[in-house]
């Protein structure tokens, strides 16, 4: 889903690397937890949708509170939106070569 980024959704991306999952300490981008980032230049907004390991991830409103803080950080004069989505559902195959090296997959 994060295939023909703009400049600066990948810019976006990479600041969203520095997200640690804190259960297994991969970060969230390499999880394959975000599933787009959209840019709209004109109205000053950002959009991201994502999901979570699990349904009752104990720590899911930290890490979504977490993207819109590191994203406001790097784009102030922007809102940022991040929608929770549940499809598809996430599974170990959306984790990264990256992320499977972190986690000696």
């Amino acid at each position: 889903m994060l295939e023909n980024l703009s400049i600066t959704e990948k810019q976006i991306l990479e600041k969203l690397r520095t997200i640690p999952d804190p259960e297994v300490e991969v970060n969230i981008v390499d999880l394959g937890l975000i599933y787009a980032i959209k840019h709209f230049e004109e109205d000053k907004k950002i959009y991201i949708l994502m999901t979570l390991s699990a349904r009752g991830c104990p720590v899911g409103d930290t890490i979504m509170q977490h993207v819109e803080t590191v994203t406001k950080a790097f784009l102030p004069e922007y809102e940022v939106e991040v929608e929770l989505t549940w499809e598809p559902q996430w599974t170990p195959e959306m984790i990264t070569p990256e992320g499977k090296a972190l986690l000696n997959m």
